[in-house]
């Protein structure tokens, strides 16, 4: 039976992922920082699909939940999501310089070391597979939280690129407004988003599956999404950096 580690596992795409895998015949690890919310998911997970779920408690933005994280992937996975992640209701200049550090340390040095301690199992073995989950807004300019998603696109593809050849994959997942605690977490006003631009989470994660199984390395679920990712590529950047503002929180 294969094994996945899920980040960010007791919620919103995290969640999905969970439920998804777990349909799919995978045992699960689910990191989160709640103990007592990740035993909860753990317990649904078994009894709705009679699987293996293990729960690592850690905190991805403290160097001892990262080493711990580390050490389990170590032992070996068949697939890693790279999914915790949170943001910044404010613009960078209202934001203390180390909320910004914790967000760089969870989106962008767990990532490379969360992914860094899987591979060379995979490697290995030639076989298994890490979804690094980015953003739209990776593609678009507003502040630390687009510049971080950018950073895991590239270093997803670099790395994909380096693994060409073997059967690892590593894809970097983008999706845009999703129904989850992730808005209401940071306490952003999206009442300004429209309702045909919202994703669910279960349909985001079918979709990931769907181009990690081809092979993918970007994957931007849904129709309206890549024709704006599409769009946004043709206009000057600054342009479609206050169109993504305006667009935004508030």
């Amino acid at each position: 039976m294969p094994t996945a580690l899920i980040t960010g596992a007791t919620a919103g795409i995290g969640a999905a992922f969970a439920r998804r895998l777990a349909a799919d015949g995978f045992s699960l690890v689910l990191v989160a920082r709640d103990e007592k919310r990740l035993t909860s998911s753990a317990e649904s997970l078994r009894l709705r699909y009679g699987v293996e779920v293990e729960v690592l408690p850690a905190d991805l933005a403290a160097e001892e939940g990262l080493t711990a994280v580390e050490a389990r992937l170590r032992e070996g996975v068949d697939l890693l999501v790279n999914n915790a992640g949170f943001g910044h209701p404010g613009a960078f200049l209202d934001v203390p310089v180390a909320d910004e550090l914790r967000m760089l340390k969870v989106h962008c040095e767990a990532v490379l070391r969360l992914t860094l301690a899987a591979l060379p199992g995979m490697r290995e073995r030639d076989r298994g597979a890490v979804v690094n989950v980015a953003s739209v807004a990776a593609f678009f300019t507003r502040g630390t939280y687009s510049a971080s998603k950018a950073w895991v696109v590239n270093f997803s593809e670099s790395i994909a690129s380096e693994l060409t050849g073997t059967r690892v994959r590593v894809m970097a997942l983008c999706p845009g407004f999703v129904r989850t605690e992730f808005h209401d977490r940071a306490s952003m006003d999206v009442s300004g988003i429209p309702r045909f631009l919202w994703l669910s989470a279960d349909d985001v994660v079918d979709e990931a599956m769907r181009d990690l199984a081809r092979g993918r390395r970007v994957s931007i679920p849904d129709i309206r999404y890549k024709a704006i990712v599409g769009v946004g590529r043709l206009i000057p950047r600054g342009l479609a950096g206050e169109v993504s503002r305006r667009l935004g929180r508030r």
